[in-house]
């Protein structure tokens, strides 16, 4: 049995098996999540919801599965080709894409009735393309032209085109590729330099932005800061529904399906479902969630220390710090350690692109650590310097 699973699902056994128990927790929280939903738009139809999102975590499933058995070095020369293509659709949906609270995120795709995010698949291409620069431009890492001017470039675009419409996206993404570039050893003072100099131009357009627009996505940010600060503006009212649904967990629970601060959390299937989580199973239960993201993470930096070659290691360490990093912020929020952002939790909050971008991460995450333990086994291998510049100039070209 054991063999005919290694024999089909390649790669870390141990981040396969996260992402089954994240899709457990996925499948019994939003049923339990979505009941009220379903009799407000459904006529009380509770399957209708879990059918739908089963059904995308499925595709999801198969995404990753098909996605792991392709050799990563193709993923260097994809990241070009998704990046040229994700900053055009950044571009089109600011303009034109589906308003929501004042924020243009979402586009329609005609004839399908579904509605993706494109900032789902630029953060993932940029992190990819990050890797792969930085993989190429070892030899010369410590030059500001050759290795820093063409990482950060990408980078101050996609974040400068996901910033109007998502904050916490593009912050999120620019951390992460600093945190990237810091592990390829780019100069700190390039590093720090360039995100103070961010940080105090975005301040300055904040502040612009405020004295000229009243109403705009900018004061959103503003009354979420606000509202985080004080406890006492509108927004403030599902924060303190999560508060209750926590508190209701009590240390350790197994009440699944009986959450009832699902019926007053707005939105307890998606920004807030880590509060359920805790409602129905406890401190336990959220300290499980919360192990498996973390452990994940070690899972990566284990790859990391296994991998003779850079680019393997970069996009591994970049996707999972994004996946990882995303969740903390959900969670975080769900606790009130942070204000509202809208970032859903990976693997376990109901959602269409987020969902399926997400299983594409991990499907290449799971092509690294297959190719490294290919590698690795693989009798007579060497992992001369030679070899390792030479794979990666070719898989840079």
């Amino acid at each position: 049995m054991n063999n005919t699973i290694r024999k089909y699902f390649k790669g870390d056994a141990v981040i396969w098996a996260v992402i089954i128990l994240l899709s457990i927790f996925s499948l019994l929280t939003v049923y339990s999540a979505t009941g009220t939903l379903a009799y407000r738009y459904q006529g009380g139809n509770t399957y209708y919801y879990i059918i739908k999102h089963a059904s995308i975590l499925l595709i999801g499933i198969i995404i990753i599965y098909v996605t792991h058995l392709i050799p990563y070095k193709f993923f260097s020369r994809l990241s070009q080709l998704f990046l040229i293509i994700s900053i055009p659709l950044l571009v089109f949906t600011l303009f034109f894409g589906r308003d929501i609270n004042q924020a243009h995120r979402f586009l329609a795709i005609p004839g399908f009735g579904l509605t993706i995010q494109p900032s789902d698949l630029a953060k993932l291409a940029l992190i990819m393309y990050v890797a792969r620069i930085l993989s190429g431009k070892q030899d010369a890492i410590d030059d500001y032209k050759e290795s820093f001017i063409p990482i950060i470039g990408p980078v101050l675009i996609v974040c400068a085109l996901i910033l109007p419409a998502n904050l916490s996206t593009a912050m999120m993404v620019f951390v992460v590729c600093m945190i990237l570039m810091f592990i390829g050893r780019i100069k700190i003072k390039h590093l720090l330099t360039f995100s103070g100099i961010m940080i105090g131009v975005l301040a300055l357009f904040i502040l612009v932005s405020l004295a000229f627009n009243k109403e705009g996505r900018i004061t959103t940010w503003k009354n979420r800061i606000e509202s985080f600060a004080s406890g006492e503006n509108e927004d403030n009212y599902q924060v303190n529904q999560a508060k209750i649904a926590v508190a209701r967990g009590g240390l350790i629970q197994l009440r699944p399906g009986k959450s009832m601060q699902r019926n007053f959390i707005p939105h307890p299937y998606s920004d807030f479902i880590y509060a359920i989580i805790i409602e129905e199973y406890g401190f336990a239960g959220g300290l499980i969630v919360l192990i498996l993201y973390l452990y994940l993470l070690f899972r990566a930096a284990i790859l990391v220390r296994k991998s003779s070659r850079t680019f393997p290691a970069f996009v591994a360490m970049g996707l999972t710090l994004l996946i990882t990093m995303q969740a903390m912020i959900n969670m975080a929020v769900a606790v009130n350690l942070m204000p509202v952002t809208g970032q859903p939790l990976p693997m376990i909050s109901m959602g269409g692109s987020s969902m399926l971008f997400t299983c594409l991460a991990f499907g290449v995450i799971l092509s690294v650590s297959r190719g490294i333990k290919e590698q690795n086994n693989m009798p007579g291998e060497t992992s001369s310097t030679e070899d390792v510049n030479e794979e990666e100039k070719e898989n840079n070209n």
